[in-house]
């Protein structure tokens, strides 16, 4: 049934899985936990309070057969504390590359 309230243009797809993330200048990686996944951005857990406007390129490793691994650059929405050094933060697909 369709939300009325939903403003997102895409569905969302719950998914829990592993993540990775890294700034696109820097070759240090960190690892998070995806919380879900749409057309146009990804939702994860990280350890960094990441400040909107902010470029990553994250790496989804799923193994849903509805979600194929994906690469991609992403831009940071959003982002808050959720529990001691625990964040969680939303991203917009501004890129998809190959894995």
């Amino acid at each position: 049934m369709l939300k009325l309230a939903e403003s997102r243009q895409f569905d969302r797809m719950e998914l829990s899985c592993a993540i990775s993330y890294k700034f696109p200048d820097s070759e240090q990686v960190y690892e998070g936990v995806c919380l879900n996944i749409s057309g146009s951005g990804v939702f994860f857990r990280g350890r960094h309070m990441l400040e909107s406007g902010m470029a990553l390129e994250l790496a989804v490793a799923t193994k849903n057969d509805l979600c194929v691994p994906l690469r991609a650059y992403v831009e940071v929405i959003r982002s808050k504390q959720v529990e001691g050094e625990l964040y969680e933060v939303a991203t917009e697909i501004k890129g998809i590359r190959e894995y």
